[in-house]
């Protein structure tokens, strides 16, 4: 835990600093948010705090993180709330916002309100870091004059998102590190290992069984063509990475995804969470129900469903409801789909969305333990079948060795 010196402005509208004790300067900056200080300044104590190195990487990095992005907006909304003028908390916020890309974006919309333009026009202009529902939400707040609760909502949806991938990425943090130290030690073994005890073997005149003749063909080939493995993978990589980001290549990675065991059923669950959520908070702030579902579909975060839905957008656009088209397209569950029809049928369908993130929510903690529980076992499998391979190719010869010798 380290120590983080604050300054900030208290609820009448006095400054006031003080140090805190916090794990990272975001984590500082919530506390004295939560003790209702609206802070404009949060810096570690000491000048070689690892917080203030994260923060150096993130800026030559370039991009600006969830984290950074969600304590920005609770400080907008907390300075919002206690009626300091925009262009004023705009400075403050440029101020205090450690994140060099964030802060220029903070600066140009500052300048651009001062020209005339709304909140949601000068925000639009970083795309990079606002997306299309923070924008649609505060044009939404704007438009009904009440940004502060929105941007309450609109945070709810970023740490919703937030949470769900951290989840994810907690629950592959192991199997990956695992692979990782696979496919080392494969290495490792078929490099140094292998080739030594051939050696050995070919001197004495055994003959070597497949296991041995295999894991000294692999070292042959990676000796002789390792130069051509390095520019496949490169190029399988580069190339792969360039037909993402083509609409088609998203659309056929994003449903060969769904299909895969384990891991299909969690993204589509995760996505039905993030429609559910986004969707009954959207309608809540009073977005038209047609501009909801444009933004809808950019957020989904599925070329393959959000596919489906596009579909689903334009028979609503037709004069059809939701329910309907919903049930037409694939990957919307049938709970998804009755819950939104007794929605519209009763006129609050803002609170049967809320009910099928919660339920979502939960089935996609479900999955992710079920998915943990699942990957340990294939591992073991895994791991067993590269030392087994490893030992045959190795104990085989030399047990022919023993014999040779009795």
């Amino acid at each position: 835990m380290a120590n983080f010196s604050y300054e900030a402005i208290n609820e009448n509208g006095k400054a006031v600093s003080g140090f805190i004790d916090a794990d990272s300067a975001e984590t500082a900056e919530n506390i004295i948010v939560s003790r209702g200080y609206i802070p404009s300044s949060v810096k570690s104590a000491r000048g070689d705090d690892s917080a203030t190195l994260l923060g150096r990487i993130d800026q030559a990095l370039g991009s600006v993180q969830i984290g950074q992005l969600i304590i920005f907006s609770k400080q907008f909304r907390s300075m919002m709330q206690a009626g300091i003028p925009i262009v004023r908390m705009l400075g403050v916020l440029e101020n205090q916002t450690e994140n060099k890309i964030l802060r220029k974006a903070v600066a140009a919309i500052g300048e651009d309100i001062k020209r005339g333009e709304t909140l949601h026009d000068a925000m639009k202009a970083h795309p990079k870091i606002f997306s299309p529902l923070y924008l649609s939400m505060i044009k939404a707040g704007e438009l009904s004059g009440t940004i502060p609760d929105v941007m309450s909502r609109l945070i709810t949806i970023i740490e919703h998102e937030a949470k769900i991938k951290n989840d994810v990425r907690s629950a592959m943090q192991y199997p990956i590190i695992v692979v990782i130290a696979l496919g080392l030690a494969f290495f490792i073994l078929l490099t140094f290992v292998i080739p030594k005890f051939i050696a050995i073997f070919t001197k004495v005149g055994l003959t070597l069984p497949w296991p041995t003749k295999i894991a000294m063909m692999l070292y042959q080939f990676l000796a002789n063509y390792w130069y051509i493995v390095i520019i496949g993978i490169v190029g399988l990589i580069a190339g792969l990475r360039y037909w993402f980001k083509t609409k088609s290549g998203r659309f056929a990675r994003d449903t060969f995804i769904l299909k895969l065991p384990l891991f299909g059923t969690l993204l589509q669950k995760a996505a039905l969470s993030r429609f559910a959520s986004i969707f009954a908070i959207l309608q809540s702030s009073g977005v038209p129900v047609m501009q909801a579902l444009e933004v809808l579909s950019g957020t989904i975060g599925n070329a393959a469903i959000a596919k489906q839905f596009d579909m689903v957008r334009e028979k609503v656009r037709e004069g059809q409801g939701i329910s309907g088209p919903l049930q037409q397209a694939k990957y919307f569950t049938p709970m998804v789909v009755d819950m939104v029809a007794i929605g519209e049928e009763s006129g609050n369908i803002d609170e049967m969305l809320q009910q099928i993130a919660v339920h979502y929510d939960d089935e996609v903690a479900y999955e992710v333990k079920k998915l943990s529980d699942a990957l340990g076992p294939i591992l073991i499998v895994g791991l067993a079948g590269v030392v087994g391979f490893f030992a045959l190719a190795i104990f085989l010869p030399m047990w022919d060795m023993t014999k040779m010798v009795k």
